[in-house]
Formats: structure tokens, C-alpha cells, sequence
């Protein structure tokens, strides 16, 4: 199978672009580079040759959605990158990733479909935003709808993330859909071996404390720093949309809370991301320093191994979003078994199930609150990891993924959904 990859890679960084990244290295990498004298990654043998356009129009998160003539050069380009590719190497199936709900993604939507369908068999859409749906009948007037089923309808296969994200796929009747959750390379191989003691140390130390007990030499030697502290990591773009500002207060009136009631324990919220909006990051650091003075810290973008030493101190994760059709970070975060605190909001009940006690309300930092002083004594480091093991690894996404975009040629039965993965109990 020969496949036209039109989506970017980082940067910038986001999950959309590093999971296009992941799969066009599980699928062999892009066969136009193995053709120049490199030999293709590890992967080629899933039978699906890849032909990648690497359709970047930013270089960085605030510039994504800002409309200049030289993106729209650069657009045209790719189109004809693309329409080349299919003439040159005999790739028949375009792979497209379609626009959430706003207007510059949507006329730039409009313009590549109408310029690169004709040219191709077979189309394939691959869902990892959310909310078109509800905003073509709800804010766009009738012709932009009339203009986006033109452009986009009929998909041969439409594969979206999550049971949640089905509704965008079905808008434009697709001849058939595949759920195919996201995965991701394991990032605490060690999670048994190294880190789940150190977990279950410094809650036996909290309980202890909670207790007004003393926590003794041998424990206080496996717990590291500050056994007395509670880190709440959050971890994502700092933007209103993520919660970030539910988090925040969630996380000063917990702490307050628990001042009010002497607690040996006291908790602190880690802010680790990039600001997108200045006035956003100005509002941030004002709350921080009129009410989050000792609640609150922020620690910048990070990546790599500073972002793995961050999941591994941290003792629980809060990410209130507002709407995600996937929510990567809480993948990540349940690699590192961390307790998790996230609102029922898009995909996140199907990604860490429907029943988990730590799910709240959107907007109520009063419920967050509630919910990071449950998690202080909560025990679900094993369950959470367990979780990730058996529905979110690299290797099932790619194995679901490669036979989903099989499908579309070899006419095999629809993969309509992953496993209901078990639910966590604590």
C-alpha cells in the first residue's frame, strides 16, 4: 500500500504532530528519503509505504492559526508536492488530518481537498481534533457547510481516537470508521523496578503524617524530599482551554484547606508548559502572585528527560481541560502511575474510564480541590500503569493503526473499536 502522508511533524510540538511523527516512524519512514540513499526506519514491514509532505505552516504554537500570504504560498506548494508524488511514485491514497472548528483551518481544509482529491483513489481521514461537528451547525453560515461536504465527504475511511470523536467523523458520512486510540514509546520502563517503591513510600509517609505519626529513618531514606509535600504536576499547552486556571485555583484552595485544618501535609502545583497567548501568561503570573504565592510553581516548557524527572517526582496529575478528543498527557501520566485528577470532558472518561473517581465537572475548581485531596492517600500506582500497558503502548497503536489504513485497499471487516479497556479501582 502506498500512502500520501499530508500532515507536519514537529515543530511545533503538539500531540497531533508528535503522533504523526511516531506512526510515519512505525510504518518505515518516508520512502522519498530511503529513495535519496537512506535506508527506510524500522517498521517497513507493515506493507505500508509512506510518501510524507510535511505540510508545516508554523514554527511555533502561537503562530498556528494566524493567516499570511507566505502560509498560503507555502500551501500551494505542498499541494503540488503532493500531486506530484502521486504521478511519480503511483501513491493512490491520501492521508489527511481535518480541521477542529475554526475558520483559518477550515478554508485551508477546503483548499487542499479541492486541489489534491481529484488526483487520488482513495482518502483517508484521520481525526485527532474535535468539535467540527457541533460548529458547522452552529456557527458557520450554510454555504461553508455546503462548501466543507463538497471538499471532504464520502472519506473511504474515516479513523478517529476515541468513541467521543465519532460524531465529527459521521457528519460527513464516511464509507467506514475505525476507533484507533493513540499510544506512545513506553516512558518509565523501569516503572516496577524503580519508581513504584518510591510511590509507595511517600504515601505510606503522608499517611503517617496525616496521622500524626512520625515518619521513621528507613522510610523518610526511600521517600526523597520533602515527603511532606504533595506535587500535583500539570502538564500541557497553559492555555484557559486546558484548565490551567481551574488547576490553579483548585490547587490554592486545597492547600488552604488543608492550612485550615493543621495538616502535617501541605501541596504544591507544578506548572510545566508553554504559554500561548500573552495575556493569558499575564493573567497567570498575577494570580500566582496576588493567591498562588506558595501554592503555585512554573517551570517552563520542558521536554526529554527534564519532563520524565518532573512525572517521576511528581505524586499526582491534574489536567481540568476544557475538551480533548484524546488526551495524550494523561497516557503519559498513567506510564508513570501518577493519580489523576481530569474533568468529564471529549475523550478523557474513555482514556482513564468512565467510573475513575478522579474525574470532575468542568470549570469547578471547587470539585479539583476536593478531588487533589482525595488523591493525597490514593493507591492506584500499579492499576493506572497497568492501564497504560494494556491499551496505550506504541506497539497496539501501530498494529490497530496499520490495519485500519490496510482496510481501505484490502478490504478488510471495519475495525469500529478498540477493547473497552478495563477500569480503575482504587
Amino acid at each position: 500500500m502506498k500512502l500520501l502522508v499530508f500532515a507536519h511533524t514537529p515543530p511545533p510540538h503538539h500531540g497531533q504532530s508528535y503522533m504523526v511523527q511516531l506512526m510515519l516512524e512505525a510504518l518505515g519512514g518516508d520512502r522519498r528519503t530511503a529513495r535519496r540513499g537512506h535506508p527506510p526506519l524500522p517498521g517497513a514491514e507493515w506493507g505500508i509505504e509512506c510518501y510524507h509532505v510535511n505540510a508545516r505552516l508554523s514554527q511555533k504554537l502561537e503562530e498556528i492559526g494566524d493567516f499570511r500570504v507566505s502560509k498560503l504560498i507555502l500551501l500551494v506548494g505542498y499541494c503540488l508536492q503532493a500531486i506530484w508524488c502521486r504521478f511519480r511514485h503511483g501513491v493512490t491514497t491520501f492521508y489527511y488530518i481535518p480541521a477542529p472548528g475554526k475558520r483559518s483551518a477550515l478554508y485551508r481544509d477546503w483548499l487542499i481537498l479541492f486541489l489534491c482529491r481529484p488526483f487520488f483513489k482513495r482518502i483517508i481521514l484521520h481525526w485527532h481534533a474535535s468539535g467540527l461537528a457541533k460548529w458547522l451547525e452552529t456557527v458557520v453560515l450554510i454555504r461553508s457547510r455546503a462548501l466543507t461536504y463538497a471538499a471532504a465527504k464520502r472519506a473511504d475511511l474515516s479513523i478517529v481516537l476515541s468513541e467521543y470523536g465519532r460524531t465529527d467523523a459521521e457528519k460527513l458520512f464516511p464509507q467506514r470508521i475505525a476507533i484507533v486510540g493513540n499510544g506512545i514509546p513506553d516512558p518509565c520502563p523501569r516503572f516496577t523496578a524503580e519508581l513504584l517503591p518510591r510511590r509507595r513510600a511517600r504515601l505510606q509517609a503522608r499517611r503517617l503524617l496525616l496521622a500524626n505519626q512520625v515518619v521513621p529513618p528507613e522510610l523518610a531514606a526511600l521517600t526523597g524530599p520533602e515527603p511532606d509535600v504533595f506535587k500535583v504536576l500539570f502538564l500541557g499547552h497553559c492555555t484557559r482551554d486546558k484548565g490551567l486556571f481551574e488547576a490553579v485555583r483548585g490547587a490554592i484552595l486545597a492547600r488552604q484547606q488543608l492550612i485550615d485544618s493543621h495538616s502535617r501535609i501541605s501541596l504544591k502545583l507544578v506548572v510545566a508548559g508553554q504559554f500561548v497567548h500573552s495575556e493569558e501568561e499575564a493573567e497567570f503570573h498575577r494570580l500566582c502572585a496576588e493567591e498562588g504565592r506558595e501554592a503555585v510553581e512554573y517551570v517552563g516548557y520542558v521536554t526529554g528527560e527534564t519532563k520524565s524527572s518532573y512525572l517521576k517526582q511528581a505524586d499526582g496529575f491534574c489536567f481540568p481541560s476544557h475538551i480533548e478528543s484524546f488526551g495524550l498527557v494523561l497516557v503519559e501520566a498513567m506510564a508513570f502511575g501518577l493519580p489523576i485528577v481530569a474533568t468529564r470532558c471529549g475523550a478523557m472518561p474513555e482514556v482513564v474510564s468512565r467510573d475513575y473517581p478522579g474525574l470532575v465537572d468542568r470549570g469547578r475548581p471547587d470539585q479539583i480541590a476536593e478531588a487533589l485531596l482525595r488523591i493525597i492517600t490514593q493507591e492506584d500506582f500499579e492499576q493506572l500503569r497497568q492501564r497504560f500497558e494494556a491499551n496505550f503502548t506504541l506497539e497496539r497503536h501501530v498494529a490497530r493503526l496499520a490495519a485500519a489504513l490496510q482496510s481501505v485497499e484490502g478490504g478488510q471487516p471495519e475495525p469500529r473499536e478498540s477493547p473497552a479497556p478495563a477500569p480503575v479501582t482504587v
